[in-house]
């Protein structure tokens, strides 16, 4: 078996179907909702990031995290260089996932951390798909 990109992309544009597709909206749509969350809550975020913001420079990684939630977003949703928009969510994610354990424990939070972190790696290697703008742009040459 090929493991290489080209190799994932034939294997992904041979399994493709729709679900899949609309699985990486519903991502991109969550993204997007949550970047504009940090945005509008800010209060929330200085107190989720309060027991590690000695180690992330707090207005660094607040900008950081809504940028890359909400342009990521929209480039996921469109299917748009997908990989390099997953990759630079993969920061916050892991993040998210480890807040847990150096802040107070919101089981909750957690699942969805990792939840959201283990569609995005599936993305970070499955790409953007046959519908998507990377297969499109990928099509025309």
């Amino acid at each position: 078996m090929d493991t290489s990109v080209k190799g994932l992309n034939k294997w992904a544009n041979a399994h493709t179907n729709y679900w899949l597709d609309a699985l990486r909206i519903a991502l991109g749509v969550f993204f997007i909702y949550k970047g504009a969350h940090f945005i509008t809550n800010n209060q929330d975020f200085e107190d989720l990031i309060a027991p590690v913001s000695n180690f992330m420079g707090g207005m660094l990684a607040f900008h950081y995290i809504a940028a890359a939630h909400i342009v990521g977003g929209i480039m996921i949703i469109f299917g748009l260089l997908t990989r390099w928009a997953i990759i630079a969510q993969l920061p916050v994610l892991v993040g998210a996932v480890l807040i847990n354990f150096f802040g107070n424990m919101n089981v909750g939070n957690l699942v969805l951390a990792l939840i959201v972190l283990g569609i995005s790696l599936f993305y970070a290697f499955y790409g953007g798909g046959k519908h998507s703008a990377d297969y499109y742009f990928k099509m025309e040459k």
